[in-house]
């Protein structure tokens, strides 16, 4: 079964969502022990840390992103962004590259690690 890939923008643009979700559900479990004070404060205390974490990783992926290559995509036409040796199209999920000893080459991820060579 073939793995899907997405661009990376939008790989930490889902977990930095993923985490406000985690930090409310958090925060609402800590409403089912509203008879013990200091396990719901607890519980509040840690989804307040999930949503600060993700604000943190938003503001980290948007400074990522003002540095990132823009490029347009060769099949859908419209502007995208790579970060790293090879990426994904954000809008048709197709493989773009700047290096020029990975043209033509299978789309892997692997390619962006450092001590992996093409």
């Amino acid at each position: 079964m073939a793995r899907k890939y997405t661009s990376k923008i939008n790989k930490i643009r889902t977990f930095a969502l993923s985490l406000v979700f985690v930090g409310f559900i958090i925060m609402y479990l800590g409403i089912l022990f509203r008879t013990n004070i200091w396990i719901m404060t607890i519980f509040m205390l840690l989804g307040m840390l999930s949503i600060i974490a993700s604000t943190v990783v938003y503001f980290w992926i948007g400074m990522l992103s003002t540095r990132a290559v823009q490029v347009i995509c060769p099949t859908c036409e419209k502007p995208t962004k790579i970060l790293g040796r090879v990426d994904m199209c954000m809008h048709c999920k197709e493989p773009l590259t700047l290096d020029k000893e990975l043209e033509g080459k299978e789309f892997d991820e692997n390619y962006n690690r450092k001590n992996i060579k093409a």
